[in-house]
């Protein structure tokens, strides 16, 4: 499974240094259901995701959702378990990280995000 970083272009700083893509069936279903924590560093990418949920997890995460060109439309941080999201409006895709993410790097509405390899 390949991984990459998330860089917030504003500052040069990574975002997310473990992030994997989820393009499979199992991928998108599991994402982090089931773990008792999200680790700084990693992410989750789910392309073509406007909308998301806590349903099942055991511990709260930030989402951050993204244009097609990674341009950050919305923020949602610390989502504990049980919560809905509804769709985002311009958004193509969504990043889900450790909670406090959002509020550590400083993101911001309208933030331009890079993918490395």
């Amino acid at each position: 499974m390949n991984t990459f970083r998330i860089i917030l272009t504003r500052t040069g700083q990574p975002i997310a240094t473990q992030a994997i893509i989820a393009t499979t069936f199992r991928q998108r279903l599991q994402g982090f259901l089931g773990r008792d924590r999200v680790a700084v560093g990693e992410a989750m990418i789910f392309p073509g995701c406007r909308s998301i949920h806590t349903v099942g997890m055991r511990c709260a995460i930030d989402a951050v959702f993204v244009d097609r060109s990674w341009r950050v439309v919305a923020l949602r941080p610390h989502l504990v378990p049980g919560r809905v999201v509804p769709p985002v409006r311009g958004a193509w895709g969504t990043i889900e990280m450790a909670s406090g993410t959002i509020e550590r790097v400083k993101l911001q509405c309208s933030d331009q995000l890079t993918l490395e390899s």
